[in-house]
């Protein structure tokens, strides 16, 4: 397995149908979603590219990798480490204007950058929050405690501030 940050196509030379797939390492960098910084764990991460030629010499790509994402809970604060299966697809084909396929990964060399595919791709699986668990309760809205490690945190609601004149009355 080799490290790349970009695979050149062009030097496969391949011919019309035919297909071929690469184990790469490639490294990708860090996330801030929400003001927070999330990590790849590790780092450098082991993708599979898979690439086939396709008519009127263009291709049709695919990029298979599990990543873990570490940083904190948007909930509870607390740490957090969720794995993500990525399957992107990419078609580079050229044509006339109308008919035109391009990736935005392949350059008019045929070198795909994998390392901003990679990072894109994850990108677009991540779900609105990262979260602990799926059933975090996060924080307490009041004080800050969290939910998760005490569930039957609760404060005496205030009195309803329509009965107040009621409660001035001596009996």
């Amino acid at each position: 397995m080799s490290t790349a940050a970009s695979f050149d196509l062009a030097a496969l030379r391949l011919t019309s149908g035919e297909g071929r797939s690469f184990d790469l390492e490639v490294p990708v960098g860090e996330f801030d979603l929400s003001g927070q910084t999330y990590t790849v764990q590790p780092p450098v991460i082991p993708v599979r590219l898979d690439v086939s030629r396709t008519t009127g010499s263009g291709y049709a790509l695919r990029l298979r990798f599990e990543a873990a994402l570490a940083g904190p809970c948007m909930r509870c604060l607390g740490d957090s480490t969720t794995t993500f299966k990525v399957d992107a697809r990419e078609v580079d084909q050229p044509g006339t204007k109308e008919e035109e396929l391009d990736s935005p990964y392949v350059d008019a060399e045929e070198v795909v950058d994998v390392a901003q595919w990679t990072n894109d791709a994850l990108a677009l699986t991540l779900p609105a929050q990262l979260v602990c668990r799926a059933d975090c309760a996060g924080l307490c809205a009041e004080c800050g405690e969290n939910l998760n490690e005490h569930p039957d945190h609760a404060h005496e609601r205030e009195p309803d501030p329509r009965w107040a004149k009621l409660r001035e009355l001596e009996l």
